[in-house]
């Protein structure tokens, strides 16, 4: 599917191959690329890699930032048969231990990719971003964020990766005020989550976050290989031109998560000239008044969290076809099949999503998803 804005030089392709769903967005000398591999059946690193390796020739692309999904005891496999395939791996990495759901193939990646100048973000002789840049903003995507010392406390540890992203976001002329999104993926979620939200509370009252925008969020339960208590994502964004908007948006069907301790926004919209992104937080099956909804019963959680993200895409003008990325988290893997049910039962069209293992916030939720959509105006 093609949709193209003549008056703003934009053009939105959409493209779906047997193991590669890919969105591009052209602008006058440059492509973006949204790009998620999620194969079926025994895909490994190789084919993965091959893929990936043909998709970049393909289209003159380079990789600005890359999640992983898979068992920890892949990682050096998989990076090693990116390196044979793409060359040096000099973009940042999260490897994420969300272990395959039934049916679901041991590694598959999401990444944004670039047909255009882009520049590196250094930290401590690290890659730990990276810079894209066009007329009407300055955009960075963080990946592999953790903290200093993987020894300390749970709580020191959070400090510490805040303090790595606010130095990233200095190196690049920016704040933590620049922030429109962060992905938390937590070891052992459900030992510490309150800690987690007060070490993010308390920084958010200091820097004045809370008077400002609140970023878009996912915080899940999964491991890494390198045994921190968390490692992160972020994307950050400075408008250059006038009438460029960045705003929170509210769930129609949910409360505001700060209303029961967690410091994100439901949603967070960028508006730019022909066209908008919409980041849509970690959604999972939870009551207007913050408790739990349809406990142990895992494709109502399915359907409400789904509600929810249909009740914001509704409330700004997006639909289902407009999905750029999403990821869909299960706490069982036996489970996973609640996914399929769900979109055959509500005749959704195929989107590019990756399904994996990992623990939710809260013992009883079953099931998180979050999305990501983009539209041209």
């Amino acid at each position: 599917m093609s949709v193209s804005c003549p008056h703003r030089g934009l053009n939105l392709v959409r493209t779906r191959q047997p193991r590669l769903d890919i969105v591009r967005l052209s602008l006058p000398g440059s492509s973006r690329f949204f790009v998620t591999d999620a194969p079926g059946g025994d895909g490994g690193p190789e084919p993965l890699a091959a893929e990936i390796g043909d998709f970049l020739k393909q289209h003159g692309a380079h990789v600005a930032a890359m999640d992983l999904f898979g068992p920890t005891d892949r990682q050096a496999e998989t990076l090693a048969a990116l390196e044979r395939t793409c060359g040096p791996v000099k973009w940042p990495v999260t490897w994420i231990d969300g272990s395959a759901c039934a049916g679901k193939a041991p590694i598959a990646a999401q990444f944004y990719a670039v047909a255009g100048p882009t520049r590196p973000v250094v930290l401590d002789g690290q890659v730990v971003g990276t810079i894209v840049e066009d007329d009407n903003m300055r955009f960075v995507v963080f990946a592999g964020l953790r903290p200093a010392d993987v020894t300390a406390s749970r709580g020191d540890q959070t400090k510490s990766l805040i303090n790595q992203l606010e130095r990233a976001l200095d190196v690049v002329g920016m704040d933590f005020h620049n922030v429109v999104r962060t992905w938390l993926y937590c070891d052992r979620i459900l030992e510490w989550y309150d800690e987690l939200n007060r070490v993010r509370n308390e920084f958010f009252r200091e820097r004045g976050v809370y008077d400002r925008l609140v970023p878009a969020s996912t915080g899940v339960g999964t491991g890494n290989p390198f045994g921190a208590a968390l490692v992160a994502d972020a994307l950050a964004m400075v408008p250059l031109k006038p009438g460029i908007s960045v705003k929170s948006l509210p769930s129609p069907l949910q409360c505001p998560a700060p209303a029961y301790g967690s410091a994100f926004s439901r949603a967070v919209e960028i508006t730019l000239p022909g066209c908008r992104r919409l980041y849509i937080s970690g959604t999972a099956s939870i009551h207007p008044e913050g408790e739990t909804a349809y406990v142990g019963d895992v494709d109502a959680q399915v359907d409400l969290s789904m509600r929810v993200v249909k009740g914001i895409l509704d409330s700004v003008g997006y639909t289902w076809t407009d999905i750029n990325r999403a990821v869909a988290y299960f706490k069982n893997p036996a489970d996973a099949g609640a996914w399929d049910r769900w979109v055959k039962a509500n005749n959704i069209p195929a989107m590019p999503i990756v399904v994996v293992k990992a623990d939710i916030c809260r013992d009883d939720l079953l099931f998180e998803v979050e999305v990501d959509a983009l539209r041209l105006t």
